[in-house]
């Protein structure tokens, strides 16, 4: 560091890349002294002149203000405020051109001078080494001074800077072509400036402060010497006339030999620089108490006769200036505010003076040509080897055309200084840093719209998260216990619970609802939380699944309670049993046949009583049947339903054999005469059917409760046991149409109706008797195995077979018995019709009448007998299938 001072304090200087060196044309106006200008007709002020945030108006259209009076106060950072520059009146407040090379309109505050110049009231500070650094900071701030040398950033800022500072950098080269501002007022108002210095030392504390002149002010070198010679710390330091020395970056590395890093600003590496105008414009406001509102302005051009520099007031239009100097216009000219290299070309004469100019410039056509066309690059490198910043303009144009901004910031961009070198020399006359401010713009647009979307999603993020919470704190709420009730409250609902205790006796459901209700209520009334009660309904599920349970238990005990006793017999019971109720149908329908033979009733209504008697009889008996089998067959039970639905079947086809057998005799008994109609006759038969089937149903019902006793143990022996039973029943069948011929001597009946009537009616009754019968086997048992011994013989051979073939040859056995039955059933049939034709012939000599009366008699019987044999052929022959069907 010592090594460092030393240098500089020798005048040691160093070099920065690139860099051209224009023509000066300084000497057009740095010969006379600053002038003073009239009051122009009006003030045009914008209030934003710098770097940040506008200031907020504290004026309004109309009002007088006085010449130093705050138009604006500051409200933000980087926000100064600005002043009156004259006294007079606000005319207008309104959108206005701006000094900027799009002439974007902003708002502007329009004075028109009273032509007084009267101040406002001032606050001079003559000793301000007694103020301290707030104090200071404050008074540059409240005075609106910003940088006048070129971007216009705050000074206050710099001024209020927390980092140590070690080198103080005064800015007085101005290297630009045609101004020479800086120069003069470092000549005329170098004491004034020295003491600006010595202010920000006083703010700063640096370790030394150095000031910056180019070797062709040597009039302002002196100057400046002269008036710091009392103070060691500043160091007026030459250095040479090359473009662009007086950029900050670039004045840095000459005088201390130290980059600022790319991105960084010279604070970073604990330097800060500030404008001799700048310096200036802070002694006025602390010494004098003026704040910014006049700076000087060089006003040059080959079209100014009278070019030099200028005070000029803040806001007042460049065609004031222009006509004060002397502007003689030519055709298409141009007037541009600032230098030849930086400055641009402004839209219109009509702007007003802001802080940051320091130059308008008029030139005619050989001073400053018009740009030609733009041609292709011939990639000469005469722009990257003038470019102060080492930046590669070509490419950096390229990525500007086709706007690769990312491209752009990578080869840093931002570093540009815009200082127009590489235009300068470029033989193509590609306006380079036109390309750049544009991409500039678009880039800070872009990260602008960047910093908006993800302000916008910070926000709704917020807003997310605050909805989210309230919505919480509305359920938490919800959630609280309610308050504590009353004594009269608590008595109130007390009658209630009782109203609703005395309604709820009806039954068990409105008791548990009101059950449910009152502990609920009960619940509230302790403050407690509610919950759903559903203990009532839980309790009724668990007893209907205990009571599913137990009856489940209960059935499988039934079925394991005793063991079956031995199949084969089991089936040999069943057998005789089946027996019993043939014999018992048999001993009924002979009874049957003998009250016949009286003469029937006298019309068909007694018939149908007679009819309604029996089949009530028939249904009275298979109830009787069905009470007493459950008792008889409590010992064991059912083994499998499929054996007791065989069962039941046997049952039923003995029925209804026993039915075919009663036909056979009711139509040779029923010799009264018949109804007189029809219909009531169909209808009587349509109704015994009925009740036919319905018996039938009965037993069937009855069947596999009849059959608990024992089951047999597998198919083969049921098959064997309804062979049995089908060999029993045909033999029944043969011994009813054996007795049949003998009661039907009487006369056949004389209507084929009333003999279907009459059929029905006797199959009912056999379905009947059936039915009776089969009740009778279940309780007799023991008894008919002994008192029918012609049946055990068959049943004893049941017990022999073990296999499918003994099975078969049982059932063709008993076909051989139902053929061999219904063979001697055709003889005894014709030989009892033969017989009585031999013992009518005596009776019938006495007359011709009686003769022809018995013949007519004997052929009737013989039709009598044909029709028996049929029914016994057709008998036989439906045994014979049903036992083919069972084996």
């Amino acid at each position: 560091m010592e090594k460092l001072l030393e240098q500089i304090k020798k005048g040691t200087v160093w070099a920065f890349p690139g860099g051209v060196h224009p023509p000066q044309q300084k000497t057009l106006s740095n010969s006379a002294r600053i002038a003073r200008l009239p009051l122009p007709d009006k003030l045009v002020v914008p209030i934003k002149q710098h770097i940040g945030a506008n200031g907020k108006l504290i004026v309004e259209k109309g009002q007088q203000v006085l010449k130093g009076q705050a138009l604006t106060v500051p409200v933000a950072n980087w926000s100064v405020p600005v002043h009156a520059p004259s006294s007079g009146t606000i005319t207008d407040i309104a959108s206005m051109p701006s000094a900027h090379p799009s002439a974007l309109p902003e708002l502007s505050i329009i004075i028109e001078p009273d032509g007084k110049d009267q101040w406002c009231e001032l606050t001079p500070t003559p000793n301000p080494s007694e103020l301290s650094h707030d104090e200071l900071v404050d008074i540059i701030h409240q005075a609106g001074i910003s940088g006048m040398g070129g971007a216009g950033f705050p000074t206050y800022v710099k001024a209020d800077i927390k980092q140590p500072i070690e080198f103080l950098i005064v800015n007085a080269v101005e290297c630009e072509p045609y101004i020479t501002a800086d120069d003069v007022l470092m000549r005329e108002h170098a004491k004034q400036v020295v003491q600006g210095i010595e202010l920000m030392q006083q703010i700063l504390n640096p370790t030394l402060c150095i000031v910056g002149i180019e070797d062709n002010k040597p009039e302002a070198i002196a100057a400046m010497k002269s008036a710091a010679e009392h103070n060691a710390n500043i160091v007026i330091q030459t250095v040479p006339t090359v473009y662009p020395s007086g950029g900050e970056k670039q004045l840095i590395k000459l005088l201390t030999n130290r980059e600022v890093p790319s991105g960084g600003i010279p604070a970073d590496i604990g330097i800060l620089v500030h404008n001799t105008g700048t310096l200036f414009a802070v002694q006025q406001a602390v010494y004098e108490g003026k704040p910014l509102i006049e700076r000087v302005v060089t006003v040059t051009g080959n079209t100014i006769h009278n070019a030099g520099n200028v005070w000029a007031l803040l806001g007042t239009e460049v065609k004031h200036l222009l006509d004060c100097q002397g502007f003689s216009p030519v055709p298409q000219q141009r007037v541009v505010m600032g230098g030849p290299m930086m400055g641009f070309t402004l839209p219109t004469v009509r702007i007003g003076v802001i802080k940051t100019t320091n130059c308008i410039l008029a030139p005619d056509h050989k001073e400053l040509a018009e740009p030609g066309p733009e041609k292709a690059c011939i990639r000469c490198s005469a722009c990257a080897d003038a470019c102060p910043a080492s930046l590669l303009p070509q490419q950096l144009q390229w990525f500007a055309k086709s706007k690769e901004y990312d491209k752009l910031q990578e080869h840093n961009l931002f570093d540009c200084i815009e200082c127009g070198a590489c235009a300068y020399v470029c033989p193509s006359e590609i306006p380079l840093v036109q390309y750049y401010r544009v991409a500039k713009v678009e880039i800070k647009e872009q990260q602008a719209e960047k910093i908006k979307a993800d302000r916008a999603k910070e926000r709704f993020d917020a807003r997310k998260e605050r909805l989210e919470r309230e919505q919480q704190e509305r359920q938490n709420r919800h959630k609280r216990k309610p308050a504590a009730k009353t004594s009269d409250e608590k008595q109130k609902v007390a009658d209630a619970l009782a109203r609703v205790k005395s309604k709820s006796s009806d039954g068990d459901e409105k008791s548990a609802v009101a059950a449910a209700i009152a502990r609920a209520k009960a619940k509230k009334q302790q403050g407690e939380e509610l919950e759903p009660d559903n203990s009532e309904v839980a309790k009724e599920r668990a007893l209907r699944k205990e009571k599913a349970r137990k009856y489940k238990e209960q059935k499988a005990a039934e079925g394991e309670s005793s063991p079956t006793p031995d199949d084969k017999k089991s089936a040999v019971a069943a057998a005789i049993a089946r027996a019993k109720a043939k014999k018992a149908a048999q001993a009924e329908q002979s009874p049957e046949l003998q009250s016949d033979e009286a003469p029937a009733p006298a019309d068909d209504k007694k018939a149908a009583v007679a009819a309604a008697i029996a089949r009530a009889k028939a249904k009275k008996a298979a109830q009787a049947e069905q009470s007493a089998e459950p008792q008889n067959d409590e010992a064991t039970a059912p083994a499998d339903d499929k054996k007791a639905a065989v069962a039941a079947a046997i049952a039923r086809a003995k029925a209804k054999k026993a039915a075919q057998a009663e036909q056979s005799a009711e139509p040779q008994s029923d010799e009264a005469p018949a109804p007189a109609d029809d219909k009531k006759a169909a209808v009587a038969a349509a109704i015994a059917r009925a009740k036919a089937k319905k018996a039938a149903q009965a037993e069937q019902s009855a069947e596999p409760q009849n059959d608990e006793a024992a089951p047999p143990a597998d198919d083969k022996k049921a098959a064997v046991a309804a062979a049995i039973a089908r060999a029993k029943a045909k033999k029944a069948a043969q011994a009813e149409q054996s007795a049949e011929p003998q009661n039907d001597e009487a006369a056949p009946p004389a209507d084929d109706k009333k003999a279907a009537v009459a059929a029905a009616i006797a199959r009912a009754k056999a379905k009947k008797a059936a039915k009776a019968a089969a009740q009778a086997q279940q309780s007799d048992e023991p008894s008919a195995a002994e008192q029918t011994g012609e049946v055990e013989p068959e049943n004893s051979q049941t017990h022999s077979p073990a296999d499918d073939k003994k099975a078969a040859v049982a059932a063709a056995i008993a076909r051989a018995k139902a053929k061999k039955a219904a063979k001697e059933a055709e003889q005894s049939a014709a030989s009892e019709h033969s017989a009585p034709e031999h013992s009518n012939e005596p009776q019938t000599s006495s007359g011709s009448d009686s003769e022809q009366t018995a013949s007519e008699q004997t052929a009737a019987e013989k039709k009598k007998a044909a029709v028996a044999a049929a029914i016994a052929r057709a008998k036989a022959k439906k045994l014979q299938k049903e036992g083919n069907d069972q084996s």
